[in-house]
């Protein structure tokens, strides 16, 4: 019978939990000016991660695509 003890007790606590609601004012209406900034310096980085990204890419095609060039060896 003891070792229904903790078993018991645990179930009772979970049983009789409910759930917490948050205020209604807790919600902002706007973003602030910091997570504009944030997001605009976001922004930037991946703007600026595009330009090497699509380098890498144009010249992956144009490997695939062009002419094979010749081996050229000067004896």
């Amino acid at each position: 019978m003891k070792a229904r003890a903790p078993i018991t007790s645990i179930i009772a606590t979970v049983a009789s939990a409910t759930s917490a609601f948050a205020a209604n004012g807790a919600q902002a209406d706007e973003p602030g000016i910091l997570v504009w900034a944030f997001m605009g310096f976001a922004a930037v980085i991946v703007a600026g991660q595009m330009v090497p990204a699509a380098m890498l890419v144009i010249g992956a095609v144009k490997a695939l695509f062009g002419k094979p060039e010749a081996a050229k060896l000067k004896a």
